[in-house]
């Protein structure tokens, strides 16, 4: 996988990488590793996934400014892949717990950066701040109308935390750079989020096969290692505080999805049944990555079929 022309950016600095042993972050280690950077992951809730005997470890809950701080210290780089994530489903009181800790995480993290003199950092949005556009949306674009109403809470959310991004670069040294993924999926994704939940019922053998709301809504799926190449590539080529989009660039319904879910999965005799009742979101979810093709020269290296197959075969080997 090649992250960089040089492969020499990230080599002996010392990176950061919040949320370190959580889904995109375990992968943003080991590209790290694999450039030649040394890794310091704080370690809250959840063990280190990937990297042991290679990463440096330390106890530390960033919620707590004070220790948020102390583990700036001495970084050069920070990938802010600490927080919670929402999906179709979540209660409010759910949705409301996960928007403060982002929130709370977010601004210790700008904030202790900004103080301890990091040279570089890297936030992730989200393009579930996105209006309800039925095209790929631009980057610029992100103004032109409030969120879906599905992301009332997280989409704003996001934006705002872009918003707090702008203001620490106003402000200082501090050269950020902003991601705005689509879809991501792949394999250590322990959330509700639709892929892994197909996977896991396909595996099994759920049938008949149901599908929140009638199978048609449309999303950009990226794989995380996709996302992970054109994190690193963003924060070595434009920390301008200036936001990107990193998507697969073409989209697919949910229904074919599930259908390749279950063809991959081997689960060949099955219905499909679609159901109104459940939740679901915005009925269309994709983003241009034209800015990231001229600026960074990102295309995705992994096709929506590729991916799958991976995430079948990691999501086959944790039940077997």
């Amino acid at each position: 996988m090649q992250i960089s022309d040089s492969m020499t950016f990230y080599a002996c600095k010392l990176v950061l990488v919040t949320g370190g042993s959580g889904f995109v972050g375990s992968h943003l280690v080991e590209a790290l590793l694999a450039v030649g950077a040394s890794v310091l992951v704080p370690l809250h809730k959840q063990p280190l996934r990937v990297g042991a005997g290679c990463v440096e470890e330390i106890v530390a809950d960033l919620t707590q400014y004070d220790q948020c701080l102390e583990v700036m210290r001495g970084i050069d780089y920070v990938f802010h892949a600490a927080g919670s994530v929402g999906a179709a489903g979540i209660p409010p009181s759910g949705q409301m717990l996960l928007i403060n800790e982002n929130l709370q995480l977010t601004g210790n993290v700008l904030r202790a950066a900004w103080e301890a003199g990091v040279k570089r950092l890297l936030i992730f949005g989200s393009s579930t701040g996105y209006p309800d556009l039925h095209h790929p949306v631009c980057e610029d674009e992100m103004w032109s109308g409030p969120p879906h109403p599905a992301y009332l809470g997280y989409g704003w959310m996001r934006r705002y935390l872009e918003k707090m991004a702008e203001f620490v670069v106003s402000r200082s040294e501090l050269k950020i750079a902003i991601v705005r993924p689509t879809a991501v999926y792949g394999e250590r994704d322990d959330s509700g989020h639709v892929i892994p939940s197909l996977i896991r019922r396909a595996l099994n053998h759920e049938n008949p096969f149901v599908l929140w709301g009638d199978g048609s809504e449309i999303r950009d799926f990226l794989h995380v290692a996709d996302l992970v190449r054109g994190a690193l590539l963003l924060l070595e080529r434009y920390a301008e505080c200036d936001p990107v989009n990193i998507g697969y660039g073409t989209a697919c319904t949910i229904h074919e999805v599930a259908a390749k879910v279950l063809k991959y999965s081997g689960h060949k005799t099955c219905l499909l049944q679609p159901d109104l009742s459940k939740p679901s979101t915005i009925p269309y979810r994709a983003v241009s990555i034209d800015k990231a093709r001229q600026l960074l020269n990102f295309t995705p290296e992994i096709s929506l079929d590729e991916g799958l197959k991976r995430a079948v075969a990691y999501y086959g080997s944790l039940q077997s």
